[in-house]
């Protein structure tokens, strides 16, 4: 039985034809790329993905199946997923289904049989934009329907993303006794953040994103971090505040968009990047040292450094393209990233990250 059409309309009219899998659904999203090679469940499970389709530039995805372990969130976070080929018969021992079926028990749809480098051309060159999926719409219709909703820009993902509850994230086995109480202020944290944070002897409490610097407080913190999540840092000034609240009362580790929260906190602005850097081999060098890291990232947005205040400085910068890609204040312990210092997936080489904001800790109780 051959697969079902389907289409990919792009906001300027593009048109790219192939076969629906997964969901039998509608959705539009921001259209972005990944050039990770590996790693597809944790990059659809990845909050910092939502309200967004992910297109991937390695051809064959799905050839290891989907198992219950490679998650990073508690649900499939894009709005749908563009690859060149789906394998319908993975080979893993751990796969317990199909890509196809996993997007479908969670109704996402998902598109195969294009052309994704030329698709990825044109995002490199034209920028992201927004895009619709179907398969039961001719392509005029499709882009009415995508020109009536509102762009990815002018929405607060982060809310649809962040805990509604505070609560005790626990990995059972994993790590030594707990003797640190670390506090996630919860944009829409990925799980192996706070699996290394366990790793080494964390206790995690995972909080609301618009929680006030008093609730973060209340929990007797020796460590805060603001986690990656979705979207324009703009619209976090709510969470500026409590950045600027906790400075010298515990060590803050901000990553991705916690870092742009932590920029903008010390009077940088943020922008949008053209196409954004996804993927997982994204060259980082360290100021100070001129080590160079190979980062894995996920974000669209950058902190512009120009008006930083003079208390804190750039650490890190991406090789490809300048931006900043890390901070560092010069005598509180606080410290950001751009990158995921957590992979999944990646390269581990970043976890050193994780060291440093435990013994930044064990510094700050001395």
């Amino acid at each position: 039985m051959s697969a079902k059409p389907a289409l990919l309309v792009l906001a300027d009219g593009t048109v790219f034809r192939g076969q629906a899998f997964g969901a039998a659904a509608r959705s539009h999203g921001e259209v972005v790329f990944s050039t990770a090679m590996t790693g597809y469940q944790e990059m659809l499970t990845d909050p910092s993905f939502a309200g967004q389709v992910l297109v991937l530039t390695y051809p064959l995805a799905g050839n290891y199946g989907i198992n219950r372990d490679d998650v990073e969130s508690k649900r499939i976070q894009v709005r749908g997923l563009v690859v060149h080929e789906d394998c319908a018969e993975p080979s893993h021992w751990n796969a317990e289904r199909t890509l196809s079926q996993y997007l479908d028990s969670e109704g996402i749809p998902g598109i195969a049989g294009l052309d994704t480098r030329a698709l990825t051309r044109k995002l490199r060159t034209a920028g992201v934009m927004m895009g619709a999926i179907t398969s039961d719409e001719a392509p005029d219709e499709a882009l009415a329907r995508l020109r009536a909703a509102p762009p990815y820009g002018e929405t607060d993902l982060v809310r649809d993303v962040s805990t509604d509850q505070p609560y005790e994230w626990t990995a059972p086995g994993v790590g030594p006794s707990p003797d640190k109480h670390v506090v996630i202020v919860d944009d829409g944290v990925k799980y192996n953040i706070m699996r290394l944070l366990a790793e080494r002897g964390c206790r995690v409490t995972a909080l609301p994103t618009d929680v006030t610097a008093e609730d973060v407080l209340q929990q007797k913190p020796d460590g805060v971090l603001f986690s990656p999540g979705p979207g324009d840092p703009a619209f976090l000034d709510y969470q500026v505040k409590t950045v600027r609240s906790l400075i010298g009362k515990a060590p803050i580790l901000g990553i991705c968009l916690g870092h742009q929260v932590l920029g903008r906190a010390f009077g940088a602005g943020t922008f949008k990047l053209k196409f954004g850097h996804r993927g997982a081999n994204h060259p980082v060098q360290d100021v100070a040292t001129g080590r160079v890291h190979i980062t894995a990232q996920n974000h669209g947005y950058a902190v512009d450094p120009d008006h930083l205040s003079a208390d804190i400085e750039v650490a890190q910068v991406h090789l490809n393209d300048g931006t900043c890609e890390g901070l560092r204040h010069r005598t509180e312990p606080v410290l950001s990233i751009q990158y995921h210092s957590e992979a999944s997936p990646g390269p581990l080489d970043n976890v050193y990250v994780f060291d440093r904001f435990v013994q930044m800790i064990a510094e700050s109780r001395r």
